[in-house]
């Protein structure tokens, strides 16, 4: 096994020298850092990072646990807290709990089945001395998965713990509904029908709250009978727009991308036009929104930028061993404008 001497050796330089660039430390030339990157690749060092943190408590490695790594939301989440660890020199360690892949929805609430996946994954990442963890969540809900007395830094990205020494970063759900409603109004459309997710679903309640708050501000009056829940699906959201379309609404505001397909594939029923005979706007800006036809109004979630912010609290809190004054950090959704949101005419 090739070991840090021989580099150094090889190199011509000190072991201190060679340790302090494998451990991203500054103060090391660019020439001199380059040639002793190319020769461990070479020569096919690998580090003990277990023996070195032993050696200095630290071992410069972040665990990730992602409930499931194929919901939508949480790649772009881990890789902005990938991006983040590995430009400050820590790697990471990522945990699927895939609790979609194993349960579909019917895990919610089961503290029992949760547990029993979540807690050998914390005890893992704690047997090999990770400095801090990041849980990133499938979507917003209060979570009980660190205990009070969690004894590694932690933050959670995507939703909110129970634990009140846990930091949280999550999209401003009610700020990002208030926009693209606020942009609805500012095209003519004083009448907007809602369709939500479930209904107690934080989501849905936050974005609700968006919507009321724009309509308040613009002196539009509030109809509930105007807001409908589809349960996240476009099936769901077919049903409700074929009751939501009965009624006067010029626009409808779906709290997903997915339920706007929903609504678009109800007006194509009808023979109605979006864009031109209804407004639909969206939520999420997935990749399906741009090939709707027309393109889909909507909103971007800022999900690389919320791993980004994740990892830098926790770093902060390893490094420094500062605390966040900021419990709950909110990050802001961008409006994407595209064609299938027309100017009412003035009459």
């Amino acid at each position: 096994m090739v070991t840090l001497k021989e580099i150094a050796k090889e190199c011509n330089v000190s072991p201190t020298t060679v340790s302090n660039i494998l451990n991203g430390k500054p103060k090391v030339g660019d020439d001199t850092k380059q040639k002793v990157l190319e020769t461990v690749d070479k020569m096919g060092y690998k580090p003990n990072y277990i023996a070195q943190g032993l050696r200095r408590q630290k071992t410069r490695t972040i665990g990730i646990i992602a409930e499931d790594i194929v919901q939508f939301t949480t790649p772009e989440i881990v890789e902005g807290i990938m991006s983040n660890c590995e430009e400050k020199g820590y790697r990471t360690v990522v945990k699927n709990l895939r609790l979609y892949a194993r349960w579909q929805d019917t895990w919610y609430g089961n503290e029992s089945s949760y547990h029993s996946i979540l807690d050998p994954a914390l005890q893992e990442l704690e047997s090999i001395r990770v400095d801090g963890i990041i849980y990133v969540a499938g979507h917003a809900r209060i979570i009980n998965c660190f205990p009070q007395d969690f004894p590694i830094p932690a933050v959670m990205a995507y939703a909110f713990s129970n634990n009140p020494d846990i930091p949280s970063v999550v999209i401003d759900d009610q700020s990002a509904a208030w926009e693209i409603v606020s942009y609805l109004i500012s095209k003519g459309h004083t009448k907007i029908g809602v369709i939500g997710g479930m209904k107690n679903n934080i989501h849905t309640q936050q974005r609700l709250l968006g919507y009321q708050k724009a309509l308040f501000e613009n002196q539009i009056l509030y109809n509930p009978n105007w807001v409908r829940y589809a349960e996240w699906e476009k099936e769901g959201a077919v049903r409700e727009a074929r009751e939501l379309f009965k009624t006067e609404v010029t626009a409808v505001f779906c709290m997903a991308d997915r339920m706007a397909g929903g609504a678009y594939a109800c007006l194509d029923e009808m023979g109605l036009r979006v864009g031109v005979d209804m407004a639909v706007a969206g939520f999420d800006n997935q990749n399906i929104a741009e090939f709707f036809m027309p393109g889909l109004t909507t909103m971007a979630l800022p999900l690389k930028e919320i791993g980004d912010r994740a990892a830098n609290i926790l770093l902060q809190k390893i490094q420094g061993g500062e605390e966040p004054e900021e419990k709950l950090v909110c990050i802001p959704c961008t409006l994407i404008e595209r064609q299938s949101v027309h100017q009412i005419k003035k009459e």
